[in-house]
């Protein structure tokens, strides 16, 4: 078996710094918002019914981190996905609790029917 090649440090904080940002629901929340394609500051602020710089907050860590792109016009400000392959990621953990919630859901429905007593 051959020895597994060491990451260097800097490579693994990336990785976790760029993970960290998933793991706040409010950005997730912006994040399928914006599965639909660019939406101004605004429309993000109603939709999320949050103050703006609750949102705008949001936006700069995730428009830091390279997921969202920004264009203004005008005073507004749009954002968007710069990577749609966030989405698939998503879908990859959703779809695994979603696996794991169904054998769960398998295991009580075992465990229910096997301590039902007999009707007859």
């Amino acid at each position: 078996m051959e020895p597994v090649a060491s990451v260097p440090q800097e490579v693994v904080q990336q990785v976790a710094d760029y993970f960290s940002v998933l793991g706040e629901p409010m950005r997730l929340r912006i994040l399928n918002l914006l599965r639909d394609g660019e939406k101004c500051v605004q429309d993000l602020v109603e939709a999320t019914e949050t103050s703006q710089a609750n949102v705008s907050k949001h936006l700069k860590v995730m428009l830091q981190a390279g997921i969202l792109t920004r264009r203004s016009q005008g005073t507004l400000a749009y954002y968007s996905v710069a990577d749609e392959l966030i989405f698939e990621l998503c879908n990859l953990v959703c779809d695994r609790i979603a696996t794991r919630i169904e054998q769960q859901a398998q295991h009580f429905r075992s465990f229910s029917l096997a301590s039902k007593p007999d009707s007859q």
